[in-house]
C-alpha cells in the first residue's frame, strides 16, 4: 500500500514537472516570437530611417542647388548690369568721336574730342575696377593673424573715415573700452572690413547721424559691433545683404559686403546684420574666434598694439 502511494506521488510529481516544462517552453517560445517581431520591427524602422535620411539628403541637395542657381542668376544679372552701363557710355562717346572725325572738311572740335576721350577713359577705368573687385571677391583670402589690441586698428579707422565724416555730416564714435579688447586677426583685412561697414553706416546715417563701433570679449572670441542711426534695412532684404552684386544704391557694384563676408569667413568667424530695436538703424555684428596666430603670439606692448596695420589693404571699394 505504501509502495503504491509512493508510486502515485512520483507519477504526480513527474506530471507536475512535465507541465511546468511545457509552460516554461511556451513562455520561451512566446518570448522568442516577441523578440523576433521586435527585431523585424527594428530592422524595418532602420530601413525607413535610412530611406527618409536619403530622401532628406536629396531634398537638401536640391534646395542647395536651387539656392546656388538663384544666387548665380542674381550675380550674373548684377554683373551684366554693371558691365552694360560703362559699355553704353563708351559706345556713345566713341560714336561721337567717329562722327566728329567724319565731318566735311575734317574739322574736329578739340574740346568735344577731349570730353569724349575722357569719358571713354573713365568708362574703361570703371570696368577695370569692376574686374579687380570680382577677382578680389573670388580669390582665396590668406591671412596673417596675430594677437593684438584693437586700438591701433580703430586709430587707423578714425583717420581713414575723417574725410567721409566731413562729406556725409555724420560722426564716427568708438566705444571708450573697445581699444583694449584683444583679438587674433589679420589687421589689414579687418581694417578693410571696418572701412566698408563704417562707410556704409555714415552714408546711411546722413547729416547729424552717427555710427558707433563697440568691441567686447565673449569667451574665446572678440565681438565687434558697427551700428548706425540711419533708417535700417528692409526686413525682406536682410537675407540678401551679403549676396554678390546685391545693392540698394544707385552707385556701387554690390560686392563690398560680399567681400566683407568672405574675409570674416576666412577668419573662421561670422557676421550677421540686423535692425536695431525701435527703428534705430542697422547693426553688423562680427564674431572673431581666437584660433591660432601665425608665429608666436605678440607679447610686447608695440606688438600687442598691432602698430603695423596695413592701411594699404583697406583699398577695397566702399559704399557697396
Amino acid at each position: 500500500m505504501i509502495e503504491l502511494a509512493e508510486t502515485t506521488r512520483d507519477a504526480t510529481d513527474a506530471t507536475d514537472v512535465t507541465q511546468r516544462e511545457r509552460e516554461l517552453g511556451a513562455i520561451i517560445t512566446a518570448y522568442n516570437d516577441v523578440t523576433e517581431r521586435l527585431k523585424q520591427s527594428h530592422e524595418s524602422l532602420q530601413r525607413e530611417v535610412a530611406r527618409l535620411h536619403g530622401e532628406l539628403h536629396r531634398t537638401n541637395e536640391a534646395l542647395r542647388r536651387s539656392e546656388r542657381l538663384a544666387a548665380l542668376g542674381e550675380m550674373a544679372a548684377g554683373l551684366a548690369h554693371e558691365i552694360r552701363n560703362p559699355l553704353g557710355g563708351i559706345a556713345l562717346y566713341a560714336s561721337m568721336l567717329s562722327q566728329a572725325a567724319g565731318r566735311e572738311g575734317g574739322a574736329v572740335d578739340a574740346a568735344q574730342t577731349r570730353t569724349a576721350a575722357t569719358r571713354i577713359a573713365n568708362g574703361v577705368r570703371t570696368l577695370e575696377r569692376l574686374i579687380a573687385e570680382i577677382l578680389d571677391f573670388a580669390q582665396e583670402h590668406r591671412l596673417e593673424r596675430q594677437r593684438c589690441r584693437l586700438g591701433s586698428v580703430f586709430d587707423t579707422l578714425r583717420d581713414a573715415m575723417a574725410p567721409w565724416e566731413e562729406q556725409t555730416g555724420a560722426t564716427l564714435e568708438i566705444d571708450a573700452g573697445a581699444d583694449d579688447i584683444e583679438a587674433v586677426v589679420d589687421t589689414g583685412r579687418l581694417h578693410r572690413v571696418l572701412v566698408n561697414l563704417v562707410m556704409n553706416g555714415l552714408q546711411a546715417a546722413g547729416r547729424g547721424g552717427r555710427v558707433k563701433v563697440a568691441a567686447r570679449r565673449d569667451g574665446d572670441a572678440a565681438v565687434i559691433e558697427v551700428a548706425d542711426s540711419g533708417p535700417g534695412i528692409a526686413e525682406e532684404l536682410l537675407p540678401r545683404v551679403f549676396n554678390p552684386f546685391f545693392t540698394t544704391k544707385d552707385t556701387g557694384t554690390g560686392l563690398g559686403l560680399a567681400i566683407v563676408h568672405r574675409i570674416i569667413e576666412a577668419h573662421e568667424g561670422s557676421i550677421v546684420v540686423s535692425n536695431r530695436p525701435g527703428g534705430g538703424g542697422a547693426m553688423f555684428t562680427l564674431r572673431l574666434p581666437d584660433g591660432e596666430s601665425d608665429g608666436d603670439l605678440a607679447t610686447s606692448e608695440s606688438e600687442r598694439d598691432c602698430g603695423d596695420t596695413d592701411v594699404a589693404a583697406g583699398g577695397m571699394r566702399t559704399g557697396d
